[in-house]
């Protein structure tokens, strides 16, 4: 082998000096124990099993019931929307399972409330309509970035108006809910109550002339929709008028007492993030108040209380329930599951808007129907990702959405590192192009991808592609040591759900000390060793290249669980005259010109609705140059689709105002095709002006 054997990695004394350095000095019983693990090889391993559907809990087994929040459905997930929910979850769920657990990840789609109201009278469909499309365009989405749901649902159904139902005659029937009159804006023109998404007027607080029944974009400060100056109903632009109704109150005061019995318990003792224990504080420092649980809306799951049968329930406090439903449509015996908590631990994922209804209001509900309900016991919630220096904005086409990355030419393994190397677990983090072509040429490329090959290669090519005989000095099995250390680590932070990458880093680190020694088989041997560890801890982050890692390294099944059983296990996995496969590269260079196209592709500059004028030329010249035709194919599917639906609200002589927004999406959505051919618009845009 000669003098490539130094190209494997850095010298080996300065990093056996970094190791005696560093945090944890091994000792010689530790050198001895993980010489002996690693001789014996994958003997006695547990058997490589399927999983098996449904997923139900087994008695001396760890049962671990896992949730992501229910992404809503008419909104197309971005990037941090899937960092904070499913891709977190499902690197925990991949994990639990490498690690032995017997674990259900189930996720749906939240369908009920305004929103979809609201999407449907934008885009001419029923609210039914606009729940079937967006489902299946979130049910595309998680299936590119690799989430592996048991199950994936929503909550349009009829066990989550049975499951509702049935909470809610508890509730009434054990004296938890209060009635109270509210004060609402009515539209007499539309003959309804209006959401507060279907209304929108002056602040009340800094006079914005757009602020909506809720909320003040501008502002920020929450809204009584009565409060608004100069309201207009958001369907016809009449102004409504004040009237009372009745409604039904969750009466949280009642509870508060159990509650935080409960809280104490769940806390102490389960894995909670430092934002969920200090959000969930804050609601009980100055006292529960009564929570409304009843809409004045169509779409949603019905009241069934004989004096409130025109209402439906309200989104926050049916949504949580669909958990419940969405396990009861994967499998009749969902009960298990959801009223076993002597047997069954509840993680729930989430980013911190979402805590209070988990960790409050939800629990107040299933502690006041008593039926035996499993209450969440490790509440893991994120802080939020942002975009380069702003906000992810669909309508102004800033950021990268779940259904564009797959357009970029990224693979989805790398998007998935990339997300959880910004995971932002203790502080909110910003997306950033340059960055992430930075930790892609350098983490994945030059460190991991390079260690990983040039292991393989040594293998092919100077041992006919099988791994040589080791025969191991003091130096080798203290770095055997080390890396079983290192793995340990790995699985107590994941243990704990701490997904920061720097364990994986740490081990590929601990591997460089494989380098300029002479005895090349030994370094060789134990370097492909290492190679199908990092194939190991990488599985739930990066599935696809930890796949093809054993692929190429033609690794036993096995290594994987064996390697992940108890406090860690570093052995021998593939030993001398285990013969490999073909080594290939794992990762791409991004080049720097590839990242500026997508930089100004995704930075606001792109067509979007109400703002074609804006469209920056150097951005179209650069866009030319490349083409994405997945995103081509899809556009123009919706721009015969769009078509079709202008055609039919002309027909039935819908509103103008109707018509103009449906002609402005089709217009935005054939720009957006000739920018995904790698055309450039303007020519289009110029023809259709002269007419």
């Amino acid at each position: 082998m000669g003098e490539s054997g130094t190209v494997l990695t850095r010298d080996v004394e300065a990093v056996l000096s970094k190791m005696r350095n560093g945090e944890h000095v091994m000792t010689v019983e530790e050198i001895e124990e993980a010489a002996q693990i690693w001789s014996e090889g994958l003997k006695g391993s547990p058997a490589v099993t399927e999983r098996k559907h449904p997923v139900l809990p087994q008695e001396g087994k760890r049962n671990v019931l896992l949730t992501s929040a229910l992404p809503y459905v008419n909104n197309v997930p971005h990037l941090g929307n899937i960092i904070g929910c499913v891709l977190s979850a499902d690197v925990f769920a991949r994990y639990g399972r490498l690690r032995g657990w017997n674990l259900l990840f189930i996720c749906g789609t939240d369908e009920y409330g305004t929103a979809t109201e609201n999407k449907a009278r934008e885009e001419g469909l029923t609210p039914q309509e606009i729940c079937d499309k967006y489902h299946a365009v979130h049910a595309d989405i998680y299936q590119w970035f690799q989430i592996d749901f048991d199950f994936f649902g929503r909550t349009t159904t009829e066990r989550q108006t049975e499951i509702a139902q049935d909470i809610f005659w508890r509730l009434h029937g054990r004296g938890f809910l209060l009635e109270d009159t509210v004060e609402q804006l009515r539209c007499e023109s539309c003959q309804r109550f209006l959401a507060d998404r279907f209304v929108e007027g002056e602040c009340p607080h800094c006079r914005y002339p757009e602020a909506r029944g809720d909320q003040c974009d501008k502002c920020g400060r929450l809204i009584n929709a009565v409060e608004l100056r100069n309201p207009q109903c958001k369907v016809c632009k009449e102004t409504p008028v004040i009237r009372s109704s009745k409604h039904l109150f969750l009466n949280l005061p009642k509870l508060e007492d159990e509650l935080e019995q409960w809280l104490d318990k769940s806390t102490g003792s389960g894995d909670w993030t430092a934002n969920a224990r200090h959000i969930t504080h804050s609601w009980l420092r100055d006292g529960l108040k009564p929570r409304c649980i009843t809409r004045d809306l169509r779409w949603g799951t019905p009241v069934p209380h004989e004096e409130y049968k025109e209402k439906v329930f309200y989104v926050w406090f049916d949504a949580p329930i669909g958990y419940l439903s969405i396990t009861a449509n994967y499998t009749d015996q969902w009960e298990k599951w959801w009223k076993n908590p002597q047997q069954v631990e509840l993680y729930n994922f989430m980013a911190k808007d979402n805590v209070p209804f988990h960790s409050v209001v939800f629990p107040c509900s299933l502690l006041g129907a008593q039926d035996n309900y499993t209450l969440v016991n490790h509440l893991i919630a994120t802080e939020y990702l942002n975009y380069e220096d702003t906000k992810f904005s669909k309508s102004r086409g800033v950021g990268v959405f779940g259904d564009m990355a797959k357009d970029t030419g990224i693979p989805s393994d790398v998007w998935r590192f990339y997300l959880l190397y910004l995971r932002p677990e203790g502080q909110d983090s910003a997306f950033s192009w340059s960055d992430m072509a930075l930790k892609n040429n350098s983490e994945l490329l030059n460190n991991l991808g390079n260690f990983i090959n040039r292991a393989g290669m040594f293998v092919s090519k100077f041992f006919d592609g099988c791994v040589p005989e080791m025969l191991l000095n003091e130096d080798d099995n203290r770095l055997i040591a080390q890396v079983r250390w290192e793995l340990k680590q790995y699985i107590q932070l994941l243990d704990k759900v701490s997904m920061y990458l720097h364990v994986s880093v740490r081990l590929r680190d601990v591997s460089m000390c494989l380098c300029r020694r002479q005895r090349a088989g030994t370094v060789t041997g134990v370097s492909v060793n290492v190679a199908c560890l990092l194939s190991v801890v990488l599985e739930p982050y990066m599935p696809s290249v930890s796949h093809t890692i054993r692929q190429q390294l033609q690794a036993p099944p096995t290594c994987v669980s064996a390697m992940l059983q108890n406090t860690g296990t570093f052995i021998c996995t593939l030993p001398a005259g285990h013969c490999i496969g073909t080594v290939s590269p794992l990762f791409q260079k991004l080049e720097n010109e590839q990242i500026e196209v997508l930089r100004k592709r995704f930075g606001g500059q792109q067509v979007c609705k109400r703002h074609s004028s804006i469209i920056n030329q150097g951005f179209q010249a650069e866009t030319a140059k490349l083409c994405f035709p997945e995103r081509a194919k899809q556009l123009t599917a919706l721009v015969a689709e769009q078509g079709n639906k202008v055609r039919g609200l002309k027909a039935q002589k819908a509103e103008q105002s109707v018509i103009d927004e449906a002609v402005e999406t089709l217009l935005d959505l054939k720009k957006q095709l000739s920018l995904a051919e790698g055309k450039n618009p303007e020519p289009a845009a110029q023809k259709r002006k002269k007419k």
